[in-house]
């Protein structure tokens, strides 16, 4: 059995599942991050880019990105100082399948800034250069 939580690590958060079990031996795997919820996927995506005025859909967590891409997405994000949730959808084939339902977007990582699908790595670099980005974020409160 599993609970969906979040943790923050340095201003930046992001979801992850913790076993609430006393047997955690099977098979050392994550779980599900929808198993015991009784919620699908798409409703767990639905739900993050609702609550989350800054949410990444990356290969890794925030701190320790697991490909170049969702490393430039973060040093680009982190630039403007703004709460950062994050998925790791290494985690769970499941949830990449959902996101990229949910998007409509083939790729990762996948930003969402104030519950719009924005666009990946290279599309958040673009704005960024061009001050785009800033003007998207200004309202957003800095991390604490």
């Amino acid at each position: 059995m599993s609970q969906l939580t979040s943790s923050c690590y340095y201003g930046m958060r992001y979801l992850n599942t913790v076993s609430n079990g006393s047997d955690t031996h099977d098979g050392f795997k994550p779980a599900p991050k929808h198993e015991s919820s009784g919620i699908s996927l798409s409703d767990v995506v639905e739900q993050d880019v609702k609550d989350n005025p800054v949410m990444i859909y990356m290969k890794g967590v925030p701190e320790f990105p697991q490909c170049g891409f969702s490393s430039l997405a973060v040093r680009v994000l982190n630039h403007y100082d703004v709460p950062l949730s994050a998925r790791n959808i290494l985690e769970d084939p499941e949830l990449k399948s959902a996101v990229k339902a949910f998007s409509h977007w083939p790729t990762f990582p996948q930003i969402f800034i104030k519950g719009e699908f924005v666009g990946g790595s290279d599309i958040i670099l673009n704005m960024h250069q061009n001050g785009e980005l800033k003007e998207k974020l200004k309202d957003i409160k800095p991390k604490q």
